[in-house]
This record gives C-alpha cells, sequence and structure tokens, in this order.
C-alpha cells in the first residue's frame, strides 16, 4: 500500500507515465546493458531484447502494478507476481539484482520525462519500486526455499539420452541425470531453463515446458526451431536442433512456473495451439501416471496434421484416462488425411464443454485472447481459465 505522502502523486502522474511508460522501459533496457553487459551473458534472453518482448513486457508490469495501487490499494497483484517470480527463480536471480534495476529503471524514468520528475515523484515512484521488488524478492524467497536451492544451486547438468523427431520442425530432448543428489519432481505444467554458450561465447538462457510427468531419472521437453536467424530469436533452438546430440550434456534449472494443474474432480478442458501443446503434454502425463478419474477434453488447433508435435504422446495418454477426448481444428486439413478434424481456426463452439470445467490455455497470443473471450462469452468465470505464455508476458489478462 502506498504511503499517504505517495498516493496522490502517483495518481496524479500515472497518466503520463504510462503514456511514456514502454519508452522508460525500452531506455531503461539500453542504459542497463550498456552499463553491465555481463547482465546478457547467462541471465537476460537477447532473443527477447531484439524483438522488444521484454521491454514491452516490463512496461506493461509496471502499469499494471501501479494502477493497481491507486485503484484497488487493499489488493495485491498475485497473478502478476507470480508469473514474474517463477521466471526470476528459474533463472537464479538473486535480490541484490532488484537494485542495479532500479538505479537504471529511476535513470531512465527522469530522462525521459526530464523536469516533470520532481524530487516529490522521483520519491513517489521509488517507493512503487520497492513495493513492486519486496513483494517480488519475498516471493521468490519461498520459491528458493520451498525447493531446498539458492539461485546459484538451481542448475545442475543432465545428459541427452534421446532425440526424438515429432514432427519437421520440433524435436523432443529425453534427458538423464550426471549425479546422485535429489531431484525435485515437477509439477504439472511447470517448464525448466535451459542455460547453453552460443558460437559467439555468451550463454543465452530459454525456458521450456516439461512434456512427461518426471521418474526421478529423467526429464522431456520438446524444442521448436524458432526461424529468423540471424537475428538472436531463434539461436537456441538452432543450437539445439542442429548442435546438440545424444550424449551431449546441457545445464537446466529446476523445475518452476506458475500454471500448473490443480488436483480437483472437476472437468478439465485444455485448449491448446501449435508448440502450446508442450505443458498440455506434460499434464496429461502426470493424470495417466496418477490414475486420474477426470473427464479430460483436449482441443488443439495447428497448420495440418502433420505439424501436430507430440500428437502420438497425447492421444495415447488421454486413451489411457477413464474419459479422455480430443478435437482438432487444422488450416490445412488434407495433409495429413484427418476426417475427424475441423477446418480452420479454433471454435469453441463446435464443442459441447462440460459443465463446471476448469480450463487451461496455451498458444500465440491472438489464440490465447480468441479463445479466452468466447470461453467468457459462453459464461465460463475467468478465474476457471488460466494461461501460459512462452517468453515474456505481453498481456495481463487479469487486469483486462
Amino acid at each position: 500500500m502506498l504511503s499517504d505522502t505517495s498516493f496522490p502523486i502517483i495518481k496524479a502522474t500515472l497518466p503520463v507515465v504510462g503514456e511514456h511508460v514502454e519508452e522508460i522501459a525500452k531506455r531503461f533496457y539500453t542504459h542497463m546493458f550498456e552499463a553491465r553487459p555481463d547482465l546478457l551473458d547467462g541471465l537476460f534472453n537477447r532473443g527477447n531484447q531484439a524483438d522488444g518482448r521484454q521491454q514491452q513486457a516490463l512496461a506493461g508490469s509496471i502499469a499494471a502494478f501501479a494502477s493497481m495501487l491507486v485503484e484497488k490499494p487493499d489488493q495485491v497483484p498475485d497473478h502478476l507476481l507470480s508469473r514474474v517470480a517463477h521466471k526470476h527463480v528459474s533463472l537464479g536471480l538473486s535480490p541484490d539484482q532488484y537494485q542495479v534495476v532500479h538505479d537504471h529503471l529511476m535513470w531512465a524514468i527522469v530522462d525521459v520525462l526530464g523536469d516533470a520528475v520532481t524530487p516529490e515523484v522521483a520519491a513517489a515512484w521509488d517507493e512503487v519500486y520497492w513495493l513492486l521488488a519486496n513483494l517480488l524478492m519475498n516471493k521468490e524467497r519461498g520459491l528458493y526455499n520451498a525447493v531446498h536451492l539458492s539461485p546459484e544451486t538451481i542448475w545442475r547438468t543432465w545428459r541427452v539420452t534421446q532425440r526424438i523427431q515429432e514432427t519437421a520442425d520440433v524435436v523432443t530432448f529425453v534427458v538423464e541425470r550426471t549425479d546422485e543428489r535429489d531431484v525435485k519432481p515437477s509439477l504439472p505444467g511447470q517448464y525448466v531453463t535451459i542455460k547453453m554458450t552460443m558460437p559467439d561465447g555468451v550463454q543465452q538462457p530459454r525456458q521450456y515446458s516439461l512434456t512427461k510427468a518426471d521418474d526421478g531419472q529423467h526429464r522431456h521437453f520438446a524444442v521448436k526451431r524458432v526461424q529468423g536467424l540471424p537475428t538472436p530469436d531463434g539461436e537456441m533452438s538452432t543450437l539445439l536442433h542442429n548442435d546438440v546430440q545424444v550424449g551431449d550434456e546441457v545445464v537446466l534449472s529446476a523445475p518452476f512456473g506458475d500454471v500448473v494443474l490443480e488436483y480437483t474432480d472437476r472437468p478439465l478442458v485444455m485448449a491448446s495451439a501449435g508448440i502450446g501443446i508442450t505443458p498440455m503434454a506434460g499434464m496429461l502425463s502426470h493424470l495417466v501416471k496418477s490414475g486420474s478419474p477426470r473427464s479430460v477434453m483436449l482441443l488443439h488447433a495447428d497448420d495440418s496434421p502433420a505439424s501436430f508435435p507430440l500428437r502420438a504422446q497425447v492421444s495415447e495418454d488421454l486413451t489411457k484416462l477413464a474419459d479422455g477426448t480430443l478435437h482438432t481444428w487444422f488450416l490445412n486439413p488434407e495433409e495429413g488425411r484427418d476426417e475427424s478434424a475441423f477446418s480452420g481456426f479454433m471454435d469453441v463452439s463446435a464443442v459441447d464443454l462440460p459443465e463446471d470445467a476448469e480450463y487451461y490455455l496455451c498458444g500465440p497470443l491472438p489464440f490465447l485472447k480468441s479463445v479466452r473471450s468466447a470461453l467468457m462469452a459462453r459464461g465460463v468465470s475467468a478465474r476457471d481459465i488460466q494461461y501460459e505464455v512462452f517468453g515474456p508476458d505481453l498481456w495481463l489478462a487479469d487486469f483486462q
């Protein structure tokens, strides 16, 4: 909660800061990386920087948090905090790095807004920052403590035992542990961060969803080759597809992620598009492993039957459940001749959705917006819809 001194200042300046917050975020990252290029070696993903997603995500987070402090001062934005905190601990972020961010962010606010940032305005926005930072540090401390790890010990080495070519552009990597330390089991829907050295010697991190329930020895994750080189956006997937072979070793974080399947007896509906199937595959695998009696419906959209990643795995898992069904939509249904599929984009009105269901969504942003809107138009409560976004979350659905 903001102090009585800062509240009216933030309320008065929020419109102008909100108007310029994306430029502030852009200047912030440029200034910070000029001063601390080491932060791009192992902590920040430069692909997210190159395409602007990280700047947009930071801008959205600042605006959402400041708006809530003004409009709903008695509430805590748990969705925002949880999503950011899980991403931070998966990267090994430490509390001392919040001071680095603070210094460069406050510089950027002054640089963009100029004389409008009086000492009183600067103090008020400084308070906003530290309210957010302290909430995040507390959440992150709890996440580290829960798995008995620290920013330095979340990483461990795994050895690749299998490469499975799922589709023309998706490969599943199966890895096994290389030491006898205990492995923290993943929860259904979580991801790990992989950290690898790029050809120019810089370490880069990237998150990938775990696609099968852990057995204590192995982990599975699927990687889609991202087009667009020579930009940094696809450098991790390109390296994994081209260079990482059976017998090679990779460094992975412990599993994290706040979009986790809740174990209830309510019907479950999963809706995914493209590589968004990966967390759904992990959830289905956990349901099979636990012998869940839940009714499960998987809705999936893709370019064609041939481009549907992990199709054999999820189809088999659905048959192992007491009540599992699959509905698909393909833009090019003739490629693979799936007679039961719908044509075009996903249309949830084409299927009979179960009553009182829980929903999990994953896919590109336009897909998420379309499906979520369609579900809410059919009377599904927002609290029953969870979503996963790969990369920085540019869509804070809870604030729309």
